[in-house]
């Protein structure tokens, strides 16, 4: 295990707050939710279970959603809302040099789809239901209507 001090690197989490999302591919809706969060996640190579556990505990229990009076106040286990996790390679994209990304730092897919999945099963296991996914790997259409808006970046290596 790296321990959390030496972790250079981190798992990162775009959540959107949505009324409805979905995913298609080759023009096919593969997956969709109605009201809940789009999580669209991005793994690096450094990246283990323990960024996992840390984060799915995070996004289940992150009081985002409205309470009776309107206010941010209810989490996604709170309320049995959805919940649909995309695989984003792209979130890692380093722009530091010239006008066209790397993604040096994404973890290759031998290591990432792996991941992907254990993160799936766990944020499952969080809010005691079966999360929507996409299709790890493929070229997809995200379509969403972002509730609020809200869309919260996580990063396991920060957790601020």
């Amino acid at each position: 295990m790296i321990s959390q001090g030496n972790h250079n690197q981190s798992m990162r989490a775009v959540i959107q707050r949505v009324s409805s999302a979905s995913v298609a591919v080759e023009g096919t809706v593969i997956s969709s939710i109605e009201s809940g969060l789009l999580i669209l996640l991005g793994i690096e190579e450094d990246d283990d279970s323990t960024d996992i556990e840390w984060l799915t505990k995070k996004i289940a229990s992150l009081r985002i959603l409205e309470d009776a009076e309107g206010r941010m106040n209810r989490s996604l286990h709170d309320t049995g809302g959805s919940a649909l996790v995309v695989s984003q390679f792209t979130l890692h994209a380093s722009t530091r040099k010239g006008t066209r990304p790397s993604f040096i730092r994404a973890a290759p897919p031998a290591h990432s789809k792996p991941l992907y999945e254990q993160f799936c099963i766990s944020l499952s296991t969080y809010l005691e239901q079966e999360v929507e996914r996409g299709r790890f790997g493929a070229m997809m259409e995200v379509a969403l209507v972002n509730d609020g808006p809200v869309t919260i970046l996580i990063d396991s290596r920060n957790r601020e």
